[in-house]
C-alpha cells in the first residue's frame, strides 16, 4: 500500500471503533455509560494483536492491547460466538470493567476480533457501586473468567441470569450488557464490511503494513530520547488498610530506539485494593509512550513492539491472585503514569510537563437498604481535577487527565436519577501549583443526600502534593469531608438524609521558576 492507501485503511478501522462506542453509549440504561462514557472499543487480529481503538479510556485499551493475546487462545472460536470476561489475573483491569469479545469470519475463516469493555456501577460487591475497601478479589463482586455469553449465535440464558442474580440493579445492567452486544453487532458487521471490500489478502497485508509503520513511528519518536538510564520513584498516599507512603520505582532503559521499562524497588503487594495485575500497568507505560508520538500513529500493536516491561511478580504492580486490586485500576495506574512521566523528565526536560492532579477521585455510593418505597441504586463517578502545567502552556482547569478519559455526569442526570443533591459545582480556585507557566486548578464537587445511603471514597493526592517541575511549585492536595470534617483519603462510610460530602481534588503542579 502507498501512504494514501495506509492512511486511510487505518481510519476505517478507526471508524469501526467509533460507530462500536456510538451504538453502545446511545444503547446503554445507566448514567454511568451513557452519559460518563465510562467504555472502550477496539479492533484486534486473528491471534489478540491490537489494530485499531478509539479514544476512549486509556487504561481500558491498553490493558487489552496487553491481554488480549493469552484471553483469545484460551477458547475455542465459531461464528456467532462472544466471551464476557472481567477477571483481573485474565486479562481485565477491575471487577466492574465487563468485556465482550466477538470473533469475525469471512467465508468460515477466522481473520479478527472485536472487543468493548463498560464500566458497571454494580457487579455484585458488598458495598454499592462495588467499589469496596476490600483486602481480596473476592471482595469485589463477581468474577467472570472468560466465558461463552452467546454461543455461535445462541445467548448462555443460564449464565446471563447468574450475573444479573449478582446484581441489584437488574434491569438498568441487563440493558446495558443488550449495549454491549449490540455494539459488538455492529463492529463485526462493520469490519466484515471492511474485510469484503478490500479481499482477504489485502486486509492481511494492510495490518502488517499498519504494524510496521507503528513500529517505525515509534522508534523514531525513542530515537529523540537519549539513550540512557533513568530512574524516578514516587509513593500511593495508603491503601486504606494502614499502609502508607507506597512506593512505586521506575527504571527506564533506552537504547537503540527501544526501551525497557524496569519497576524493580517497587514496593510487595499490599492488603488494600490498590494492588494491580500487569496488563494495568502496561497499559500505564503505553499511554505515557502513546502521548510522545505523533497524531499520526496508528493505535496497534506495532506502535508498541519498542516498548518492554518488567515488574517483580508479587510487587503492587504485578500482584498475584487473591489480591484485591479495584482501586489499582484507577488510582495505581495514574501514579504509574507520574512516575513514568518523572523519569522521561530527566531526559526531555521541555517535552515533559509537570504531574496533574493523580487521581481520578473516585466516589461510589448506593442505598444500604431497599424495598418497595426506596428503590436499590448503585451510582460511580471519577472527578476531574487540575492538569499539570508544561514548558509551553498553564495546565488545563477541572478536567480528567491520563488514564481517564470520561466526561462528568450532569447535575440534571444525577439529580434526576438518584436521591441526591448537588450543592456546589465549582472550580477549585488557587489550587495549581503556581511557576513560570501554573498548573491547573481542582474541583469542589459537594453532594447532600437526600435518603440514607453507603458511600466509599478512593481517592489519591490527598498527603502527597503533586510535584511541580523545573523549579515549579507543587499543585494543592485534595481534600474530603463529611459535613465539613476532613475524612480519609480511602473510606467506607453511612449517610443520613441531610449529610453533605465534599470533594476537593489536587490542582496540577508548576511548570518553572515563577517570575517575580
Amino acid at each position: 500500500m502507498n501512504s494514501i492507501e495506509l492512511s486511510l485503511f487505518n481510519s476505517r478501522l478507526d471508524a469501526v471503533c467509533d460507530e462500536m462506542g456510538a451504538v453502545l453509549q446511545r444503547a446503554a440504561f445507566s448514567p454511568n455509560i451513557r452519559d460518563r462514557l465510562d467504555f472502550s472499543c477496539a479492533v484486534f487480529d486473528a491471534d489478540g494483536a491490537l489494530c485499531a481503538q478509539a479514544a476512549h479510556i486509556p487504561v481500558h485499551l491498553g490493558s487489552m492491547a496487553y491481554a488480549m493475546k493469552n484471553i483469545v487462545s484460551r477458547l475455542d472460536w465459531h461464528d456467532g460466538d462472544m466471551v464476557i470476561v472481567n477477571d483481573p489475573f485474565l486479562g481485565g483491569t477491575h471487577l466492574p470493567d465487563i468485556t465482550l469479545i466477538a470473533p469475525v469470519y469471512i467465508a468460515g475463516k477466522l481473520l479478527a476480533f472485536i472487543a468493548n469493555r463498560a464500566h458497571h456501577a454494580d457487579i455484585g460487591a458488598d458495598s454499592p457501586g462495588s467499589m469496596p475497601l476490600s483486602k481480596s478479589l473476592d471482595e469485589e463482586g463477581l468474577i467472570i473468567p472468560p466465558t461463552h455469553l452467546i454461543k455461535q449465535g445462541k445467548m448462555n440464558e443460564t449464565f446471563m441470569a447468574k450475573i444479573l442474580g449478582s446484581i441489584r440493579s437488574g434491569k438498568a445492567a441487563q440493558g446495558d450488557f443488550s449495549a454491549q452486544i449490540s455494539a459488538n453487532h455492529a463492529g463485526v458487521e462493520r469490519l466484515q464490511s471492511l474485510m469484503i471490500s478490500l479481499g482477504e489478502t489485502t486486509f492481511l497485508t494492510a495490518l502488517l503494513e499498519l504494524n510496521d509503520y507503528g513500529e517505525r513511528l515509534a522508534q523514531s519518536v525513542i530515537s529523540e530520547i537519549p539513550d540512557g538510564e533513568y530512574t524516578f520513584s514516587d509513593v500511593m498516599d495508603d491503601d486504606g488498610l494502614g499502609n502508607f507512603d507506597l512506593k512505586i520505582s521506575a527504571t527506564i532503559n533506552v537504547k537503540d530506539h527501544n526501551v525497557h521499562v524496569d519497576f524493580t524497588g517497587t514496593t510487595d503487594q499490599t492488603e488494600g485494593n490498590i494492588n494491580c495485575p500487569l496488563s494495568v500497568a502496561a497499559a500505564a507505560v503505553y499511554y505515557v509512550f502513546r502521548c510522545l508520538m505523533p497524531k499520526q500513529t496508528p493505535a496497534c500493536a506495532g506502535s508498541f513492539r519498542p516498548i518492554c516491561i518488567e515488574a517483580p511478580e508479587g510487587c503492587l504492580l504485578n500482584a498475584k491472585r487473591p489480591a484485591a486490586v479495584a482501586a489499582g485500576n484507577v488510582e495505581t495506574s495514574t501514579r504509574i503514569v507520574d512516575v513514568v512521566m518523572g523519569a522521561l523528565a530527566q531526559a526531555l526536560p521541555d517535552k515533559i510537563p509537570a504531574a496533574s492532579h493523580g487521581s481520578m477521585n473516585n466516589l461510589a455510593m448506593g442505598s444500604i437498604k431497599h424495598g418497595v418505597d426506596n428503590p436499590a441504586w448503585d451510582y460511580y463517578e471519577t472527578i476531574g481535577g487540575g492538569m499539570g502545567a508544561g514548558s509551553n502552556s498553564d495546565g488545563l482547569d477541572a478536567v480528567q487527565t491520563h488514564m481517564t478519559n470520561t466526561r462528568n455526569t450532569p447535575i440534571e442526570v444525577m439529580e434526576t436519577s438518584y436521591p441526591v443533591r448537588i450543592k456546589q459545582y465549582a472550580i477549585r480556585k488557587d489550587s495549581g501549583g503556581i511557576g513560570l507557566h501554573k498548573g491547573g486548578d481542582g474541583l469542589i464537587r459537594e453532594f447532600e443526600f437526600l435518603k440514607s445511603a453507603n458511600v466509599t471514597l478512593l481517592t489519591e493526592r490527598r498527603l502527597h502534593s503533586p510535584w511541580g517541575l523545573n523549579n515549579g511549585i507543587d499543585g494543592g492536595c485534595g481534600q474530603n469531608l463529611l459535613n465539613g470534617k476532613p475524612i480519609t483519603p480511602k473510606i467506607c462510610f453511612d449517610v443520613n438524609k441531610g449529610d453533605c460530602l465534599t470533594i476537593k481534588t489536587p490542582g496540577g503542579g508548576g511548570w518553572g521558576k515563577p517570575l517575580d
